[in-house]
Protein backbone atom coordinates (compact mmCIF):
# COMPACT_ATOMS: atom_id res chain seq x y z
CA UNK A 1 0.00 0.00 0.00
CA UNK A 2 1.09 3.58 -0.65
CA UNK A 3 0.90 7.13 0.70
CA UNK A 4 -1.30 7.88 -2.24
CA UNK A 5 -4.05 5.28 -1.22
CA UNK A 6 -5.01 6.57 2.72
CA UNK A 7 -3.91 10.09 2.49
CA UNK A 8 -6.35 12.61 2.66
CA UNK A 9 -6.37 14.80 -1.30
CA UNK A 10 -6.15 18.51 -1.56
CA UNK A 11 -6.29 19.08 2.25
CA UNK A 12 -6.72 22.90 3.34
CA UNK A 13 -3.79 25.03 2.50
CA UNK A 14 -3.16 28.90 4.52
CA UNK A 15 -0.25 31.09 3.95
CA UNK A 16 2.04 32.41 5.63
CA UNK A 17 0.38 35.77 6.66
CA UNK A 18 -2.96 33.92 7.51
CA UNK A 19 -3.79 34.97 11.35
CA UNK A 20 -3.87 32.48 13.98
CA UNK A 21 -7.34 32.98 14.52
CA UNK A 22 -8.33 31.89 11.37
CA UNK A 23 -6.18 28.96 11.31
CA UNK A 24 -8.49 27.64 14.26
CA UNK A 25 -11.41 28.50 13.08
CA UNK A 26 -10.58 26.22 9.98
CA UNK A 27 -9.48 23.75 12.15
CA UNK A 28 -12.47 23.57 14.49
CA UNK A 29 -15.06 23.45 11.83
CA UNK A 30 -13.48 20.92 9.79
CA UNK A 31 -12.44 18.59 13.01
CA UNK A 32 -8.98 18.82 12.25
CA UNK A 33 -5.91 19.88 14.21
CA UNK A 34 -2.93 20.59 11.33
CA UNK A 35 -2.92 22.64 8.53
CA UNK A 36 0.24 22.89 5.97
CA UNK A 37 1.46 26.28 5.50
CA UNK A 38 1.98 27.66 1.64
CA UNK A 39 3.95 29.88 -0.60
CA UNK A 40 2.04 31.40 -3.83
CA UNK A 41 3.27 28.34 -5.54
CA UNK A 42 1.76 26.02 -3.03
CA UNK A 43 5.17 24.84 -1.99
CA UNK A 44 5.26 23.72 1.27
CA UNK A 45 7.07 26.45 3.84
CA UNK A 46 5.48 25.07 7.43
CA UNK A 47 3.03 23.81 9.59
CA UNK A 48 0.34 24.63 12.33
CA UNK A 49 -1.11 22.53 14.51
CA UNK A 50 -3.38 23.06 17.75
CA UNK A 51 -1.05 21.76 19.93
CA UNK A 52 1.65 24.50 18.42
CA UNK A 53 -0.81 27.05 18.60
CA UNK A 54 -1.81 26.22 22.86
CA UNK A 55 2.28 26.19 23.30
CA UNK A 56 3.19 29.51 21.11
CA UNK A 57 0.59 31.70 22.85
CA UNK A 58 0.22 29.95 26.05
CA UNK A 59 -3.07 29.52 25.99
CA UNK A 60 -3.77 27.42 28.51
CA UNK A 61 -1.36 28.84 31.13
CA UNK A 62 -1.86 32.74 29.90
CA UNK A 63 -2.82 35.24 32.61
CA UNK A 64 -4.41 37.67 29.80
CA UNK A 65 -7.88 37.28 29.43
CA UNK A 66 -10.29 35.64 27.00
CA UNK A 67 -10.57 39.20 24.94
CA UNK A 68 -7.03 40.31 25.35
CA UNK A 69 -6.09 36.59 24.29
CA UNK A 70 -8.14 37.00 21.15
CA UNK A 71 -6.88 39.96 20.64
CA UNK A 72 -3.15 38.36 20.72
CA UNK A 73 -4.15 35.73 18.22
CA UNK A 74 -6.09 38.20 15.45
CA UNK A 75 -3.08 40.02 15.18
CA UNK A 76 -0.71 36.84 15.46
CA UNK A 77 0.40 35.51 11.82
CA UNK A 78 1.09 31.57 11.59
CA UNK A 79 4.80 32.62 10.24
CA UNK A 80 5.54 33.79 13.67
CA UNK A 81 4.50 29.68 15.40
CA UNK A 82 4.93 28.04 12.34
CA UNK A 83 6.92 24.43 12.41
CA UNK A 84 9.45 25.71 9.65
CA UNK A 85 11.39 21.96 9.46
CA UNK A 86 8.63 20.00 8.09
CA UNK A 87 9.06 15.89 7.73
CA UNK A 88 7.14 15.22 4.67
CA UNK A 89 6.50 12.29 2.24
CA UNK A 90 5.78 11.90 -1.22
CA UNK A 91 2.57 9.98 -2.61
CA UNK A 92 4.60 6.82 -3.78
CA UNK A 93 6.23 5.89 -0.74
CA UNK A 94 5.09 2.89 0.98
CA UNK A 95 2.88 3.51 4.17
CA UNK A 96 5.43 1.68 6.57
CA UNK A 97 7.61 4.14 5.64
CA UNK A 98 5.49 6.92 6.26
CA UNK A 99 4.74 5.32 9.35
CA UNK A 100 8.12 4.67 10.25
CA UNK A 101 9.24 8.41 9.56
CA UNK A 102 6.44 9.61 12.25
CA UNK A 103 8.05 7.06 14.46
CA UNK A 104 11.44 7.93 14.20
CA UNK A 105 10.45 11.84 14.43
CA UNK A 106 7.96 11.42 17.49
CA UNK A 107 5.63 13.22 15.08
CA UNK A 108 1.81 12.56 14.02
CA UNK A 109 1.81 14.29 10.16
CA UNK A 110 3.36 14.05 7.36
CA UNK A 111 2.15 16.67 4.46
CA UNK A 112 2.53 14.77 0.97
CA UNK A 113 4.63 16.23 -1.97
CA UNK A 114 4.63 16.23 -5.46
CA UNK A 115 7.31 16.34 -7.89
CA UNK A 116 7.69 20.17 -7.72
CA UNK A 117 7.00 20.13 -3.88
CA UNK A 118 3.58 21.39 -4.07
CA UNK A 119 1.29 19.80 -1.27
CA UNK A 120 -1.01 17.60 -2.73
CA UNK A 121 -2.38 15.69 0.19
CA UNK A 122 -1.77 14.93 4.05
CA UNK A 123 -1.29 11.69 6.03
CA UNK A 124 -1.69 11.46 10.01
CA UNK A 125 -1.27 8.87 12.28
CA UNK A 126 -5.19 8.18 12.21
CA UNK A 127 -4.86 7.12 8.67
CA UNK A 128 -2.33 5.09 9.24
CA UNK A 129 -4.36 3.13 12.28
CA UNK A 130 -6.81 3.33 9.45
CA UNK A 131 -5.05 1.36 6.85
CA UNK A 132 -3.96 -0.97 9.70
CA UNK A 133 -7.63 -2.04 10.44
CA UNK A 134 -8.23 -2.36 6.43
CA UNK A 135 -5.22 -4.41 6.17
CA UNK A 136 -6.57 -6.91 9.17
CA UNK A 137 -10.01 -6.89 7.81
CA UNK A 138 -11.61 -5.42 11.23
CA UNK A 139 -14.89 -4.57 11.59
CA UNK A 140 -15.31 -6.33 7.70
CA UNK A 141 -17.55 -9.41 7.25
CA UNK A 142 -15.70 -12.92 7.92
CA UNK A 143 -13.64 -15.03 10.43
CA UNK A 144 -10.34 -13.99 11.81
CA UNK A 145 -8.30 -17.30 12.62
CA UNK A 146 -5.34 -16.86 15.27
CA UNK A 147 -2.66 -20.24 14.57
CA UNK A 148 0.15 -20.45 16.55
CA UNK A 149 2.96 -22.04 14.30
CA UNK A 150 6.61 -23.31 13.95
CA UNK A 151 8.64 -20.59 12.59
CA UNK A 152 10.12 -22.59 9.44
CA UNK A 153 9.51 -22.67 5.54
CA UNK A 154 6.35 -23.86 4.57
CA UNK A 155 3.53 -23.46 7.19
CA UNK A 156 2.11 -19.93 5.50
CA UNK A 157 0.89 -22.38 2.10
CA UNK A 158 -0.18 -24.67 3.96
CA UNK A 159 -2.59 -22.92 6.05
CA UNK A 160 -3.40 -21.23 3.28
CA UNK A 161 -3.83 -24.11 0.87
CA UNK A 162 -6.27 -25.98 3.71
CA UNK A 163 -8.70 -22.86 3.31
CA UNK A 164 -8.39 -22.47 -0.46
CA UNK A 165 -9.86 -26.14 -0.67
CA UNK A 166 -12.40 -25.56 1.74
CA UNK A 167 -14.01 -22.80 -0.11
CA UNK A 168 -12.87 -20.28 1.86
CA UNK A 169 -11.27 -16.90 0.69
CA UNK A 170 -8.78 -15.33 2.10
CA UNK A 171 -9.02 -11.46 2.36
CA UNK A 172 -5.99 -11.24 4.29
CA UNK A 173 -2.64 -13.30 6.07
CA UNK A 174 -0.41 -11.63 8.60
CA UNK A 175 2.16 -12.93 10.28
CA UNK A 176 2.96 -12.28 13.90
CA UNK A 177 6.01 -13.11 16.16
CA UNK A 178 6.41 -12.36 19.84
CA UNK A 179 8.33 -13.31 22.87
CA UNK A 180 5.39 -14.71 24.72
CA UNK A 181 3.44 -16.29 22.42
CA UNK A 182 6.21 -17.11 19.52
CA UNK A 183 4.84 -16.98 15.84
CA UNK A 184 1.40 -16.56 14.67
CA UNK A 185 -0.14 -16.46 11.78
CA UNK A 186 -3.36 -14.44 11.80
CA UNK A 187 -5.93 -15.33 8.66
CA UNK A 188 -9.42 -13.08 7.82
CA UNK A 189 -11.35 -15.57 5.76
CA UNK A 190 -15.17 -15.64 4.18
CA UNK A 191 -16.85 -18.31 2.23
CA UNK A 192 -19.52 -21.14 2.07
CA UNK A 193 -17.42 -23.06 5.15
CA UNK A 194 -18.75 -22.57 8.24
CA UNK A 195 -16.26 -21.25 11.06
CA UNK A 196 -16.72 -24.19 13.10
CA UNK A 197 -16.22 -26.14 10.41
CA UNK A 198 -12.96 -24.55 9.32
CA UNK A 199 -11.92 -24.85 12.82
CA UNK A 200 -12.02 -28.73 12.62
CA UNK A 201 -10.19 -28.76 9.60
CA UNK A 202 -7.49 -26.86 11.21
CA UNK A 203 -7.25 -28.95 14.13
CA UNK A 204 -7.61 -32.10 12.15
CA UNK A 205 -4.41 -31.04 10.07
CA UNK A 206 -2.59 -30.78 13.70
CA UNK A 207 -2.61 -26.71 13.39
CA UNK A 208 -3.02 -25.31 16.75
CA UNK A 209 -5.59 -22.80 16.68
CA UNK A 210 -5.63 -20.30 19.62
CA UNK A 211 -8.10 -17.66 18.60
CA UNK A 212 -11.05 -17.43 16.35
CA UNK A 213 -13.77 -13.84 16.23
CA UNK A 214 -16.26 -14.14 13.57
CA UNK A 215 -18.03 -10.87 12.56
CA UNK A 216 -21.33 -10.82 10.84
CA UNK A 217 -22.92 -8.30 7.94
CA UNK A 218 -24.23 -6.17 10.87
CA UNK A 219 -20.72 -5.62 12.76
CA UNK A 220 -21.66 -7.78 15.37
CA UNK A 221 -19.48 -10.36 16.89
CA UNK A 222 -18.78 -14.07 18.05
CA UNK A 223 -15.64 -15.32 19.91
CA UNK A 224 -15.21 -18.98 19.06
CA UNK A 225 -14.67 -21.90 22.02
CA UNK A 226 -11.35 -24.01 20.42
CA UNK A 227 -12.30 -27.82 21.01
CA UNK A 228 -9.36 -29.36 22.59
CA UNK A 229 -7.91 -32.40 20.36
Amino acid sequence: MYVKDHMTKDPYLITEDTVITKALDIMRANNFHRIPVVDERGHLTGLVTGGLVKEKTGMQSTALSIYELNYLLAKTKVCDIMIRNVHTTTPDVFLEEAAQVMIDNNIGVLPVLDENRKVIGIITEKDIFQAFNDIMGYRKQGSRFVVNVEDKPGVLIGIAKLFAENDANVESIAVYRSDARGTEIVVKASGEIETDAMIGILLDAGYNVTDVVQTTYDKTTRRFEIPKR
